[in-house]
């Protein structure tokens, strides 16, 4: 692949980069300051063929018209929402991401996100570190109790996850928006901890058990937690808006470990300051990195920087995946995870 130009659009995995340099002819646009960047391209676009970028700065109109001879756009990342699909379409470039590599580690901060947010961990954490055990005592208890219900109107495992919507991950009702590869592990770590698994997707899985609901507020109304797990597109934008947070309740956590823009966080900020909402489970914001300060001083929020993926394994996988399907690409083989 040596004489492949590749437009490195930000810095990423350092092994990634070292290979790419090693491989391959190697621009660095973010060491361009952006006032020389129109000039920079404009000079460099004859050897530039391959674009790596990833979910937060992809491949736009404006820099897929500047490179006439780019060939192919590699994502570190599994979403390509910032990438212009149309215009690759319509130019015949392709497209491919890293799915697969990542799933488990974002499955897995799901359910710690679940269960950090519902035994209120980091407060605890927090509350220790302070020195307030020794201070003031006991810190406050979560609770797993069933509310007592009514012997002569016996409910089933549903209607009882249903009607309570208490602090223990254990047994609860988990609603995930989007049953693909993500969300469907996060079902599978889930069903461990004995919770009941709903959905919604654009259409009903054929190989699942799990309760489908084509509507999200359904789904918010019957779940104790809401993950999100979808790709971001136009239809999803704020899929969770301030309807779908009062379905799911002042008892009722949300987890997100899909895009910030998924949920509509002003709302979400609202809710949980006014206590429509019991918790949030967040790896990923709206503007990130830009975080809303109020977010910091809530006890009922857990906060990650979007590090779902951020393993050194996993990320070593997933730099592997964008060099392979470069070497793919230049030998005219079939690439590996296409987008297009």
């Amino acid at each position: 692949m040596e004489s492949l130009g590749v437009l490195l659009m930000l810095p990423l995995n350092p092994y990634l980069e070292s290979e790419l340099d090693r491989r391959c002819k190697l621009f660095r646009l973010w060491q361009i300051p952006k006032a020389s960047r129109k000039d920079f391209l404009y000079a460099n676009s004859p050897s530039i063929r391959a674009l790596v970028g990833n979910s937060a700065v992809g491949a736009d109109a404006d820099i897929i018209d500047a490179l006439p001879q780019l060939e192919i756009v590699v994502l570190y990342s599994v979403g390509f929402d910032k990438v212009d699909l149309a215009k690759c379409r319509s130019r015949g470039i392709r497209v491919t991401n890293t799915p697969d590599v990542l799933t488990d580690d974002v499955a897995d901060l799901a359910i710690a996100l679940s269960i950090a947010t519902m035994r209120k961990i980091c407060s605890a954490d927090r509350y220790l570190r302070s020195a307030a055990w020794k201070t003031k005592g006991q810190y406050v208890f979560t609770s797993k109790t069933m509310p007592i219900v009514d012997v002569e109107m016996p409910l089933n495992k549903d209607e009882m996850s249903r009607r309570h919507k208490g602090v223990i991950f254990s047994g609860k009702t988990v609603g995930i928006i989007g049953l693909g590869r993500i969300g469907s592990a996060i079902a599978k770590r889930a069903e461990a901890f004995g919770c009941f698994i709903c959905y919604h997707s654009r259409t009903e899985k054929a190989n699942t058990t799990y309760k489908y609901y084509p509507d999200i507020i359904s789904l918010a109304k019957e779940c104790d937690v809401l993950v999100v797990a979808c790709p971001l597109i136009a239809e999803t934008q704020h899929i969770v808006d301030r309807k779908v947070i009062d379905a799911l309740g002042s008892n009722g956590v949300l987890i997100n470990i899909g895009r910030g823009s998924h949920v509509d966080e002003a709302e979400l900020i609202s809710a949980l300051v006014e206590g429509r909402l019991g918790g949030a489970g967040l790896d990923v914001f709206e503007y990130e990195p830009h975080v809303p300060g109020i977010l910091f001083s809530l006890d009922n929020v857990v906060l990650t920087p979007h590090v779902g993926s951020a393993t050194v394994e996993t990320r070593r996988a997933m730099a592997d995946l964008v060099l392979r399907n470069l070497e793919a690409h230049v030998m005219n083989n079939p690439l590996l995870t296409p987008v297009l």
